[in-house]
């Protein structure tokens, strides 16, 4: 085989690999090691402060815990992204959804180091961040991840 044969090989098989990693980890809710958008100088449950504190999203938290969304204009999985967060926070009482338009909240999206949509965060009733899932999420993914926020 020649060097161009040989490279083309590498090639596809290591998109291979990344592609089956990437499906593998879309949409998997993970837990945070750091509540981000806690006070550093504080204990986490003393003095919580939002996500979303200073930002110019105009959305109540939800009284057990909020699905927040970020997402974009042109991007189809936020579509389904959307429709099972929305049907999540019908089926559980004091959870809200709220979607945010990543282009237009530019700050709040680095400061919370979102890196692509859709990506979810859930937050607990003070509206610290206790998991986030890049991608969409499945319905009963959602569900177990809040069972054990709530």
């Amino acid at each position: 085989m020649s060097d161009g044969a040989w490279v083309l090989v590498v090639v596809l098989v290591l998109a291979t690999v990344f592609g089956l990693w990437r499906a593998a980890r879309d949409g998997r809710f993970r837990g945070t090691h750091e509540v981000r958008g806690a006070r550093p100088d504080q204990p986490r449950e003393e003095g919580a402060v939002s996500v979303l504190e200073g930002a110019d999203v105009e959305h109540e938290l939800g009284e057990r815990a909020t699905l927040l969304q970020f997402s974009s204009a042109f991007c189809a999985p936020c579509r389904v992204t959307r429709r099972v967060l929305t049907e999540v926070a019908d089926l559980v009482p004091g959870v809200v959804h709220v979607e945010v338009d990543a282009e237009h909240h530019l700050e709040l999206v680095r400061r919370l180091g979102v890196s692509r949509t859709p990506t979810t965060l859930i937050l607990d009733g003070a509206g610290r961040e206790v998991s986030r899932a890049s991608g969409a999420p499945q319905r009963d993914e959602v569900i177990a991840t809040l069972a054990k926020v709530i």
